[in-house]
């Protein structure tokens, strides 16, 4: 049952991504602007997204720190003025692997901030033009790691898993708005972020596999989009596993693996 108004006719729909300088935004960037969607990309880096629009004539590059929260609201209106505003996509990713035998607050936190808190500061500059027009799609990338608590994952796992409860409420409250919402499930992806892993990462996939994976999945009218599904399928069993049996088999999936 299709939980969203589908997104299949990409001509002309406006598309902003946060966060798609490398990894799955910018394969998402790549993907829509050839089905002809009008893309806006936004991350820190200004070179990488200059060469990003330069390759790729009419995509528009508007570099924001989204720890900036005074810039957010001129970045909303900026491209509400230039293209509009309907898909918007928070892929924005902090990921350090921190261990509970080198505590370190500041680094859980800034998990907390860059995953979580930035995108509820978006959010609040965001929604209020997508609920005056009555129409539109807000899509928040999380992941996988967010199910349960997992090895190594200390702020990044916590700060996930926020951004799901997050998508779920949204869902629950801007539906009947007019809007649709979808939260992104990923497993392991190639992306700089998954680089620092020392471990062996099960199904992992290319950025572009995910891109097309997320297009497939919008186009279903899907609420919850995850991928690939041979390991997210387990990932979810997990989270009805009791802890009995959980913990134990959580604590060997992570394992140093010289596996490639």
């Amino acid at each position: 049952m299709a939980l969203n108004p589908p997104l299949r006719d990409w001509a002309g729909l406006p598309v902003w991504i946060l966060g798609g300088s490398t990894g799955i935004g910018r394969a998402l960037a790549q993907r829509l602007h050839a089905a002809g969607a009008q893309v806006t990309v936004s991350a820190r880096s200004a070179p990488a997204l200059n060469e990003l629009a330069q390759a790729h004539p009419g995509l528009q590059a508007l570099p924001l720190d989204v720890t900036r929260t005074a810039d957010l609201q001129a970045a909303v209106q900026q491209v509400q003025a230039t293209t509009g505003l309907h898909l918007v996509v928070y892929c924005v990713g902090h990921y350090q692997p921190l261990s509970a035998s080198a505590f370190d607050a500041d680094a859980v936190m800034r998990h907390m901030h860059l995953n979580y808190g930035s995108a509820v500061q978006w959010l609040e500059a965001v929604l209020p033009p997508l609920l005056a027009q009555g129409q539109g799609h807000v899509s928040l990338v999380s992941s996988v790691a967010g199910f349960r608590g997992l090895p190594k994952s200390l702020g990044y796992g916590p700060s996930k898993a926020a951004l799901t409860h997050l998508a779920e409420v949204l869902y629950l409250d801007l539906r009947p708005h007019g809007l649709g919402v979808s939260v992104v499930h990923p497993g392991f992806v190639r992306t700089p972020l998954t680089a620092q892993n020392d471990f062996h990462m099960p199904a992992l996939i290319e950025p572009e596999q995910a891109a097309q994976a997320m297009v497939a999945q919008w186009a279903q009218g899907q609420f919850e989009l995850h991928f690939p599904k041979r390991f997210t399928r387990f990932m979810k069993l997990l989270r009805v596993l009791p802890y009995r049996w959980f913990l134990p088999l959580a604590g060997r999936l992570t394992q140093k693996d010289s596996r490639t």
